[in-house]
C-alpha cells in the first residue's frame, strides 16, 4: 500500500509539473521559437557572451513587430516595422551587442530606436540606455511599447541622433543602427576614453561594413567586422 501511495505522489508531481509547463507555454506561446532562435541563429554562429544570450532569450521579439509579421518574429531576417524601417535580424542584434563588451554599470547611447528591440536587449544588460529616433511616430510607439513592457532604464528621444545626446554624455558605448558614411565627430566626442562605438558604414560595393571603433587618446582605432546591409541614415526629422 505504501508503494502505491508513493507512486501516486510521484505521478501527481509529474502531472503538476506538466500542467505548469503547459501553462507557462500558454503565457509565452513564442518561448520555444525564441529558444530555437537563440540556439540555431546565435549560439551556433559563435555568440558566447552569457549576458547577451540571456537578454536574447528574455526579450520577446514578437512584441516589437507589427501583428501581421508576428508569426515571422523569430525568422532569421529583418522585418518591416513601417516608415521604410526594419527591425534587425536577431543575429545582427546579438552580434552588435556582444561587440560592445558591455558591463552592468554601463551607459549606452543608441542611434536609431526603430521598434525599440535593440534598446530592450541592451537594457537587459546595462544600467542605462539612451536611444534616439529621427521619425516621430516610431519614437512615440517605441516609448509606449518599452514603458508597457516595464523598461524603466531606457530614455527615448525624438531627434537627429547623429548629434548625440550631450546632456547624458559621456557614454561607455554607442551603437548606430542605420548606415552612415563614417562615425560622426559629435558621437566620438561623447564617447568615453576606452569606449566602443559600432556602426554599419557604407562602402564602395553598394552595401556596408560593420565597423567597430575603440577610442584611444581621443581618436578611434577601427576594425571591420563583417559585411552587412542596413537602412540608410535619415538626416531630417520626420513625423
Amino acid at each position: 500500500m505504501s508503494i502505491l501511495k508513493n507512486w501516486i505522489r510521484v505521478f501527481s508531481f509529474i502531472i503538476s509539473i506538466i500542467f505548469f509547463l503547459n501553462l507557462y507555454s500558454q503565457q509565452d506561446p513564442f518561448l520555444k521559437e525564441r529558444e530555437k532562435m537563440v540556439k540555431e541563429q546565435i549560439i551556433n554562429r559563435g555568440i558566447t557572451d552569457p549576458k547577451v544570450i540571456r537578454a536574447m532569450l528574455k526579450v520577446k521579439r514578437e512584441e516589437f513587430v507589427p501583428k501581421i509579421w508576428q508569426k515571422f518574429a523569430y525568422s532569421d531576417t529583418p522585418l518591416p516595422i513601417g516608415k521604410g524601417q526594419t527591425i534587425s535580424q536577431p543575429f545582427m542584434v546579438a552580434l552588435m551587442t556582444s561587440l560592445l563588451e558591455l558591463e552592468p554599470d554601463d551607459k549606452v547611447l543608441e542611434i536609431g530606436t526603430g521598434s525599440g528591440y535593440q534598446a530592450a536587449v541592451l537594457a537587459e544588460i546595462v544600467k542605462e540606455v539612451y536611444t534616439i529616433e529621427i521619425i516621430k511616430s516610431l519614437a512615440e510607439s517605441a516609448q509606449e511599447r518599452l514603458k508597457r513592457l516595464g523598461y524603466k532604464n531606457i530614455k527615448v528621444k525624438w531627434d537627429n541622433g547623429l548629434l548625440g545626446w550631450r546632456e547624458f554624455s559621456p557614454f561607455d558605448a554607442i551603437i548606430i543602427t542605420c548606415a552612415v558614411e563614417d562615425f560622426p565627430p559629435q558621437l566620438i566626442e561623447q564617447l568615453k576614453e576606452g569606449g566602443r562605438i559600432l556602426a554599419p558604414i557604407n562602402n564602395k560595393k553598394g552595401y556596408q561594413d560593420l565597423v567597430l571603433g575603440i577610442k584611444r587618446e581621443g581618436k578611434l582605432i577601427k576594425k571591420k567586422i563583417i559585411p552587412c546591409r542596413f537602412v540608410p541614415v535619415t538626416h531630417k526629422l520626420r513625423e
